[in-house]
């Protein structure tokens, strides 16, 4: 099932190019996006596409941070509807609570999590973005784009209470970390497990200056009443309760249904009627992370079999020679991918 974003995701993508010095046809011609469908910003596109647009346009433009460029342009409007609910909200943290429900209608593929304690910071709580397709492409300048995004609009929604002390990336930039401290004007953290902002947890409690209760009525009853997440189902709910605690906690089935409010049999009989299982979940979460992590951060092999909850390194060996026929060492050093589930490697690390 082809996943869409709405256009306005992506505002300024076209100004930017040309900003600096490259005429954005060509790249939008390859990804199959019309340059006129940017114009309206209810236009659904195919956020695979658009993914694959981020990073082929960052390479060939030679522009390593053009995901932080391209959310100076945003503010809630991207949001569209979601957006006017989330002005009209009446705490910072009520506008995250919105973001977390109806994300869905920006893109299903776009997931907002709430965490209430930071690890990196005492005083912060965590906002967490992630970007959800499978098989899981490079995602850089998308995870930058959306944190980018997700601090200016907290910026404008919060003001002079919004104080945000840490940003945690999934990836190793490809620019120096000093060109994010400027954009976020606090600490960088790469090589994480998340895409995240930590705020300091008094920021939630503010209260919003743009907030009208008439107004936040008539958005929050429309988005209700006209839209239905699809990724209600206890499949995607269980694979989002598995990347949200993998590492942090064990990912056991008793323990993931007693969070999402299920007797064991009873989450996996849900499970098996909509044609899945833990078990499958679990590897598939294990090994889309895995793909990313090794493509994109220089985390140790040993911590990284740590945050895939993997008892030993050796299970993390075994596990990417079983997905992807070669050892962790040789994908991180030799990548090609060259379809959903192959991954070919040269003769020389494939005998490592």
């Amino acid at each position: 099932m082809t996943v869409f974003l709405r256009a306005g995701g992506i505002r300024g993508y076209a100004a930017l190019m040309r900003d600096i010095g490259h005429d954005p046809l060509p790249l939008l011609r390859r990804h199959r996006i019309r340059l006129k469908s940017l114009d309206d910003e209810d236009t659904l596109l195919p956020l695979r596409s658009v993914v694959h647009l981020m990073e082929a346009t960052a390479t060939e433009a030679n522009c390593g941070d053009f995901g932080l460029r391209m959310a100076r342009a945003h503010d809630v409007s991207i949001l569209g509807p979601l957006g006017v609910a989330m002005q009209n909200a009446w705490t910072f943290k009520d506008a995250i609570d919105y973001t977390s429900r109806f994300l869905f209608l920006q893109s299903p593929g776009l997931v907002v999590s709430y965490f209430a304690k930071s690890e990196f910071d005492d005083r912060a709580a965590e906002v967490s973005i992630d970007i959800v397709l499978d098989p899981r492409p490079p995602l850089r300048q998308s995870i930058d784009l959306s944190l980018g995004s997700a601090h200016r609009i907290s910026q404008l929604l919060a003001g002079e209470h919004y104080k945000l002390r840490a940003v945690t990336l999934p990836h190793t930039p490809v620019v120096s970390l000093a060109v994010y401290q400027r954009f976020f004007g606090a600490r960088v953290i790469p090589g994480q497990e998340r895409a995240s902002l930590h705020i300091d947890r008094a920021t939630f409690r503010e209260k919003l200056r743009s907030t009208n209760p008439a107004l936040r009525e008539i958005a929050e009853d429309y988005l209700s009443r006209h839209f239905r997440n699809p990724n209600d189902s206890v499949t995607s709910r269980v694979r989002l309760a598995i990347r949200r605690t993998l590492g942090v906690q064990p990912a056991r089935k008793n323990d993931l249904a007693g969070m999402l409010g299920f007797h064991p049999r009873t989450m996996q009989r849900r499970l098996e009627a909509e044609g899945s299982s833990f078990e499958a979940i679990k590897d598939a979460v294990r090994k889309e992370l895995a793909l990313q992590y090794l493509r994109e951060t220089t985390i140790p092999l040993a911590k990284l079999a740590s945050m895939l909850a993997f008892p030993e390194h050796s299970a993390l060996t075994r596990s990417c020679r079983r997905w992807f026929g070669a050892p962790p060492s040789a994908i991180r050093r030799d990548l090609v991918v060259v379809g959903k589930n192959k991954v070919t490697v040269s003769k020389s690390e494939r005998a490592s």
